[in-house]
C-alpha cells in the first residue's frame, strides 16, 4: 500500500510538472531574416563587356545567413568587415556592401570592376 501511495504520488507530481510546462511561454522564435537585393554592373576586361550581376543577400540581427548571386546559392562565403567573399565556379568574387562595388575575377584569365545598386 505504501509503495503504491509513493508511485500515485510520484504520478501526481509528473502530472503537475508536464500541466506547468505547457502553461509556460514558448521558447523564443529564431530572428526573421531579412533580405536586400544588389544589382551590379560589372564591366569585364579583358573582353570589354558588360554583364548585369544580381546578389541577393538574406541577414538576421545577428548575422548573414546566405548569399545568392543571380539566383544560385553560393557554397561558402566569408565577411570580412563589409565585404563579401566568396566564389562560383572559377570566378573569385568580393561585394563590398559599404562602397557598393564589385570586383571579381576568373583565375587571372579575366577580371571584373563595377557598381551596385540596391533594388
Amino acid at each position: 500500500m505504501k509503495a503504491a501511495l509513493m508511485l500515485a504520488g510520484g504520478v501526481a507530481s509528473a502530472l503537475s510538472l508536464a500541466a506547468a510546462a505547457q502553461n509556460k511561454a514558448p521558447a523564443q522564435a529564431a530572428p526573421k531574416a531579412s533580405e536586400v537585393t544588389l544589382v551590379c554592373e560589372a564591366v569585364y576586361l579583358p573582353a570589354r563587356t558588360t554583364w548585369t550581376r544580381t546578389v541577393l543577400i538574406a541577414y538576421d540581427d545577428r548575422r548573414v545567413r546566405s548569399v545568392q548571386i543571380d539566383g544560385v546559392p553560393v557554397y561558402t562565403f566569408a565577411i570580412q568587415e563589409t565585404v563579401i567573399l566568396t566564389a562560383i565556379d572559377n570566378e573569385r568574387i568580393q561585394i563590398d556592401t559599404a562602397a557598393q562595388t564589385w570586383s571579381s575575377d576568373f583565375r587571372g584569365q579575366a577580371t571584373a570592376q563595377g557598381r551596385c545598386e540596391r533594388s
